[in-house]
């Protein structure tokens, strides 16, 4: 599928990693170094602006290395860019650690995922059908 897109970064397109990858890796486009510090959050431009498709989404979701090995992550998770957005994509990170991390021109912050959806209409209703389930939620299931 081809989308269209405005790089006014100074990187190359985003690409996926390996042959089966599902996220784009997204990277900073910033002047300057950004230190983040412990639970301070800063958006981070990238560069990027694209043109979806209706019936499809980008989902901005934190890379794994950078949130097991340094707390990064993003606030938003997983931030959702609309079809009709033609605004410069930005990513809302933020620092879970104890300790500062720096943010370099260029770096690898986020995955990109394009995904498919529906749009819906409502139906109201007095009662919904009966499940197994039923309201059981938030660890009903227990730990095991």
């Amino acid at each position: 599928m081809k989308v269209k897109i405005v790089n006014k970064s100074s990187h190359d397109l985003p690409q996926y990693s390996t042959e089966f990858s599902a996220g784009l890796d997204l990277r900073a486009n910033i002047n300057a170094d950004i230190v983040l510090k412990s639970l301070e959050r800063v958006l981070i431009p990238t560069g990027l602006y694209i043109e979806l498709p209706k019936g499809l989404e980008a989902q901005i979701r934190p890379r794994s290395g950078l949130a097991l090995k340094h707390g990064i992550s993003i606030v938003n998770s997983p931030g959702t860019i609309d079809s009709d957005y033609r605004g410069e994509i930005g990513v809302i990170l933020i620092n879970l650690s104890k300790e500062e991390f720096t943010i370099k021109n260029g770096e690898r912050i986020c995955q990109m995922v394009i995904s498919r959806h529906e749009n819906i209409e409502w139906q109201h209703v007095d009662t919904l059908q009966e499940s197994a389930r039923g309201e059981g939620g938030f660890g009903h299931t227990g730990k095991k």
